[in-house]
This record gives C-alpha cells, sequence and structure tokens, in this order.
C-alpha cells in the first residue's frame, strides 16, 4: 500500500509549508504504534498553519491514516506528552521527504533532549505521579482494592516515564523495555504488583511503602521546572496567578495536588493572607526559605 501513498507523500511534499513527511509501518512487533493502521503518515507543517488535519484512507483491505500537524503541535505532543506514539514516529518512521534537513535536525534535538524540555516533562511526570499516588493510596485507606490497584499501575507508568526521562531519553510506548534496562527496581515492583500470587490487598500495601521511597527520591528532579517558575516572581504566588501563567498551565489539573504535596514535602510554604472585607484567607504558595 505505501507504494499507492506516493501520489499523496508528492502532494505535501509540494507545499511550501511541509517541513518533513515520515512513514510508519505496522509490523508484528510495533503494531501498537499505528493504531491498527497499516500505515501511519505523518506530515510535519509550519507552526502558523492548522494545529492538525487528519485523514484516512483504504485499499483492499488496507488502511492508512494520515496526520498534519504543524510544528507547534508536535512539540506539544513530544514535550507534554500528549500523544505519546508520536515519539516513536519521529525516532522510527521513514523519511520520506526532508525539507533542509529539518527531520535531521529535530531527531538530533530530541536525542540531545534540552534541559528545559526534560525538567519540564520530568515535572509533568511527577505531578501525575503525585495524583496517582495519593488517589491510590486513599483507595486502599478504604478498602477499594480494585481501584486502588488501577491508580497504582498508572503511578507505576509515571514512576517509569520519570526514570527514562532522568537518563535522557524521551519515553516511548513500550516504556518498560526502556526502564527494564535502566532500573531494575521499578520493573520488579511492576512485576510484583502484576503477577505475584499475593493476595492484592498484601501486593498493595508493600507497593505504596516501596513506591514511597521512590516517589521522595524524584521530589528535587521532579519540582526543579516548578521551582524555577515559582522565582520568576518576588514573593508568594496565589493558585488564581499561577493558573493563568504559561508557565504553570501544562500541569492543568495536576497542578494543586502537586503543591500541595510540595508543601508536605517541606518544598514550599503556605502563606495566608487576608481577603477584602471577608474574614476568610486566602492560600499563596512560596518557596520554602533555606537555612544555612
Amino acid at each position: 500500500m505505501k507504494e499507492l501513498l506516493h501520489p499523496i507523500c508528492h502532494e505535501w511534499a509540494n507545499r511550501c509549508n511541509t517541513h518533513g513527511i515520515l512513514m510508519i509501518e505496522k509490523t508484528a512487533c510495533h503494531a501498537a504504534t499505528t493504531d491498527t493502521f497499516d500505515v501511519v503518515l505523518l506530515v510535519i507543517v509550519d507552526p502558523q498553519s492548522e494545529p492538525m488535519l487528519l485523514r484516512q484512507y483504504s485499499l483492499n483491505e488496507k488502511k492508512a491514516v494520515l496526520y498534519a500537524v504543524s510544528e507547534r503541535q508536535l512539540n506539544e505532543w513530544l514535550v507534554l506528552g500528549s500523544h505519546r506514539k508520536a515519539v516513536d514516529w519521529v525516532f522510527n518512521g521513514k523519511v520520506v521527504f526532508d525539507r533542509d534537513g529539518y527531520v535531521q535536525q529535530l531527531r538530533q534535538r530530541l536525542e540531545q533532549f534540552p534541559p528545559k524540555e526534560r525538567r519540564l516533562k520530568m515535572g509533568l511526570e511527577f505531578a501525575k505521579l503525585i495524583r496517582r499516588y495519593t488517589d491510590g493510596k486513599a483507595l486502599f485507606a478504604a478498602r477499594h482494592w480494585l481501584d486502588s490497584y488501577n491508580h497504582m499501575v498508572q503511578a507505576l507508568h509515571h514512576l517509569a516515564r520519570l526514570t527514562v526521562i532522568e537518563h535522557g531519553l524521551y519515553p516511548e510506548v513500550t516504556v518498560w523495555n526502556q526502564v527494564k534496562r535502566m532500573d531494575g527496581r521499578i520493573y520488579k515492583l511492576y512485576e510484583e504488583l502484576v503477577g505475584s500470587e499475593e493476595p492484592l490487598p498484601k501486593r498493595l500495601e508493600l507497593l505504596l511503602l516501596a513506591s514511597e521511597f521512590l516517589i521522595h527520591s524524584y521530589v528535587e528532579p521532579g519540582s526543579s521546572h516548578l521551582c524555577e517558575a515559582l522565582k520568576e516572581k518576588n514573593g508568594a504566588w496565589s493558585i488564581e496567578e499561577m493558573t493563568g501563567h504559561p508557565q504553570f498551565a501544562p500541569y492543568s489539573v495536576d497542578l494543586v495536588i502537586m503543591l500541595e504535596y510540595l508543601v508536605e514535602r517541606k518544598v514550599l510554604t503556605v502563606v495566608e493572607m487576608p481577603t477584602k472585607g471577608n474574614t476568610m484567607l486566602e492560600r499563596y504558595y512560596t518557596l520554602q526559605k533555606k537555612e544555612f
């Protein structure tokens, strides 16, 4: 089918706003990366284009999908992790068209993984990890074993991604293959949670204890981006100010629980300020002052 897609590739390559085209074919080992399609075409266009155009094609029981994404949208997928398969597409896709070496430069940038992007990705994964772990712990205390199990599996996935990012790589779809080579402790926890013959409550209890230690070891790198953003302003931040600031926007609904966790860990301090004409106090957040 890929030969029949050449006219479509040619059409996009002739457009002046197309930076590059990648083709990803379904294989037995990588069927998950193509969402069951036989071929995925990833067309990268300039940042001023529409965020994404999606088209599907079929011929003789074969099917293909085309994603035409702006450079800005693709960067959002890669940095924020909102489309995890995009990492596999960029790294492993066959380059069909590459204007002025754009795709090659993109791959080089991803391999270098700029520190600023790395800190942001670690912060986002850490926030999601805190959300899942906190909810899993609360559900465990309420004896909702299966719901707690679901959250803890997700927490381990975020912990795994944190490990991969800390090693300077982008998490892929097959993240556990990556983690197995990097941190045997986390891989072992995952194996014990999903494969142990121990009763589920016992497995969860042991995992919660072990996870708490591992999460604590990621407090500093996981909060680095957020703490740097807080330094942009002298004094404390209200939650309203943070949610309206572009540096904090990627954290979305996980921002509040991450802030509260960092208060518990004495990374941040809560400052209570009076509100106009009301006895209620408004909570503000600031970095904990270090004592030397």
